[in-house]
């Protein structure tokens, strides 16, 4: 036989109100939380693909870059 104990006897319930209110809260949450994710998860994307043009551009520059003319001499 299980002990009875005052936690066990006298377990709150919630109101109707409040376990709709539960749920509710929940599955607000679970949204935000997928939101979340995919927003850093396109972040992550955007940022790799902003540093690859990057390095591409510094690659290109370089190979097209030329020594710069010298001044004119002024007498």
């Amino acid at each position: 036989m299980e002990k009875i104990t005052r936690e066990a006897a006298f377990k709150p319930t919630l109101s109707k109100g409040e376990s709709k209110a539960d749920a509710i809260s929940k599955a607000a949450l679970a949204i935000i939380d997928q939101e979340v994710a995919a927003r850093e998860e396109k972040t992550a994307r955007l940022r790799e693909a902003r540093l690859a043009k990057e390095a591409a551009d510094r690659a290109a520059e370089s190979a097209t870059a030329t020594r710069p003319r010298k001044a004119p001499k002024q007498s």
